[in-house]
């Protein structure tokens, strides 16, 4: 079953992006470091997770809440991730799962 097409109420938020960069935007920027990389859905931007240093990832989100899915950036992950509605999903025919270089 396809939980996103249940409960997530922002799929339409999604489009069709280019990353940002290869590594956590931010992170490059900084000299900061990350453990795990997010897509942004709404514009692309590469940030890190919430287990890193700075989480950059949910920093773009708080800034801009109308940017509200993430994807996983990581080799082998497929699931996806609403803030606003707390909700890890996947979905059955999407595109192959984006990863970092």
């Amino acid at each position: 079953m396809n939980r996103a097409d249940v409960q997530c109420t922002h799929l339409a938020t999604v489009a069709d992006v280019e990353p940002s960069s290869p590594g956590c935007e931010d992170c490059l920027r900084t000299g900061g470091h990350w453990l795990h990389l997010r897509l942004c859905m709404h514009c692309g931007k590469v940030g890190c997770c919430d287990s890193s240093p700075n989480r950059h990832a949910t920093a773009h989100w708080t800034a801009h809440r109308d940017h509200a899915i993430i994807r996983s950036y990581e080799p082998g992950e497929d699931w996806w991730w609403c803030y606003p509605d707390e909700l890890f999903f996947e979905i059955d025919d999407a595109p192959a799962s984006p990863s970092h270089p």
